[in-house]
């Protein structure tokens, strides 16, 4: 009787978890459906998910009419130029992990009370500092406060914790240095949090609105989120476009997830999160 019942609700949760999804997945599909229609037809009553007449001049004219490409370009730099931040991060984590020196714990434990910090407290100050290095208004000063963060250096300091100390003993008596050690023995190892700090990275740089708005002035420097907001208040009434926009700026994020979730999953069991 008890595993009768256990299959039914285990049937029942399946079933309401579906029935969620489907509720959830419908703006997204409505952007999409959206974006692919004509203008008239996205405001047609009663509305209709499939698109009678499919059509890619909504895209056409982000790419075209619009600076869309110039968004997609400054964006695909600014995340190319993100991933520099990983080995910084991971160089960093393996020092707080595998070496002893003075003020350690100290020094340790300013790194993590930086992420009590809300960022919009250090942004005034962080602009003032790149403005006085002549770094406002370029991809450069987009991506530089970026680079290091606190919770990324306790994810590499928590997982190289667990990299026996006697795999590196043997490198070094083999003649290995540090900087050879850490890349020919370290990083092989270290691919479940090196996938789940590149994603993160990824998503993190794909997604970045409030700061690129601030730095960048010019219009050519602005990355897909802040040229989204910008088409938002010019294209209030095209909703084709702006559904277009939205699906640009989302679909790399979620091909990325769906593909890599189980990374993420996996970095986070190995980094000791619970």
């Amino acid at each position: 009787m008890s595993s009768t019942r256990s299959r039914w609700l285990r049937a029942a949760v399946a079933a309401l978890l579906m029935v969620g999804a489907v509720v959830v997945s419908i703006p997204f599909l409505w952007m999409l459906s959206g974006s692919v229609k004509p203008e008239s037809e996205v405001l047609d009553i009663p509305p209709t998910l499939w698109p009678q007449e499919f059509t890619w001049s909504n895209y056409t004219e982000l790419f075209t009419s619009l600076d869309f490409g110039v968004y997609l370009k400054n964006t695909l730099i600014v995340v190319v130029l993100s991933f520099i931040g990983l080995l910084l991060r991971a160089m960093a984590g393996y020092g707080f992990a595998k070496f002893d020196f003075p003020g350690k714990n100290a020094v340790y434990v300013i790194v993590l009370a930086t992420m009590m910090i809300p960022d919009q407290v250090t942004m005034i100050p962080t602009y003032l500092i790149l403005n006085a290095m002549g770094l406002t208004n370029t991809l450069t000063g987009v991506v530089l406060p970026g680079l290091v963060s606190a919770f990324n250096i306790f994810l590499f300091r928590q997982f190289f914790t667990t990299i026996p100390n006697e795999l590196l003993e043997a490198a070094r008596l083999d003649g290995a240095g540090e900087i050879r050690t850490f890349v020919r023995v370290v990083l092989p190892v270290s691919g479940p949090i090196l996938a789940i700090q590149a994603i993160l990275t990824f998503i993190a740089s794909w997604n970045s609105f409030l700061w690129p708005l601030i730095v960048a002035t010019d219009q050519e420097k602005y990355t897909l989120s802040v040229g989204l907001a910008l088409l938002e208040g010019q294209y209030s009434s095209n909703y084709g476009v702006l559904m277009a926009g939205a699906a640009v700026m989302v679909l790399p994020v979620l091909v990325v997830f769906v593909f890599c979730q189980r990374y993420i999953v996996r970095g986070f069991m190995m980094s000791g999160l619970k």
